[in-house]
């Protein structure tokens, strides 16, 4: 009788192990990720890195490489920016003159949306008519300069999206 016990106790134990074995854990949800605001301060550039990091973040659908190509155009006319700009400005020049392969993504923005427009402008005024297909190039700035942005990346092949900063 005692043997009868213990087995009986060990079935029920085991029954009872086996039940909550096969609860579900609730799932805890998942954390939002919070939108970062578009730095008021021009002169701050890692408040601006940051928020232009948020908005490709935000932006990578279609992108299958690991790290897109981003540029953060400094604004303002000391001479520091503006050797800053055009350093910018010749490296991006080269990247599209020997292109990028499908699937990356080139980004750019800054604190002056004319400055970061007038970089793009001068960087894909020779780029190959179709030379980046399946290529995202991302804008981020003022919707004063979006469409001239735009008409000089069409030729290009490239997708083209725009966010506005805000």
């Amino acid at each position: 009788m005692r043997k009868f016990m213990q087995a009986a106790l060990l079935g029920l134990v085991s029954t009872l192990v086996l039940t909550a074995c096969d609860k579900k854990e609730e799932a805890a949800p998942a954390p939002v990720a919070v939108e970062v605001k578009m730095p008021t301060n021009a002169t701050d550039r890692n408040a601006w890195k940051a928020y232009l990091v948020d908005v490709v973040k935000r932006n990578m659908a279609g992108v299958t490489s690991n790290r897109p190509y981003m540029y953060f155009v400094p604004g303002g006319e000391d001479q520091a920016a503006q050797d800053e700009r055009i350093n910018q400005l010749q490296n991006v020049q080269t990247i599209v003159a020997r292109t990028v392969l499908p699937g990356n993504m080139l980004a750019f923005g800054g604190p002056d949306s004319k400055l970061t427009g007038d970089l793009i402008v001068d960087s894909f005024k020779d780029a190959k008519a179709g030379a980046f297909k399946d290529v995202i190039v991302l804008f981020v700035g003022a919707t004063a300069d979006q469409q001239r942005v735009q008409d000089v990346i069409a030729p290009s092949g490239a997708t083209y999206r725009f966010v506005e900063m805000k």
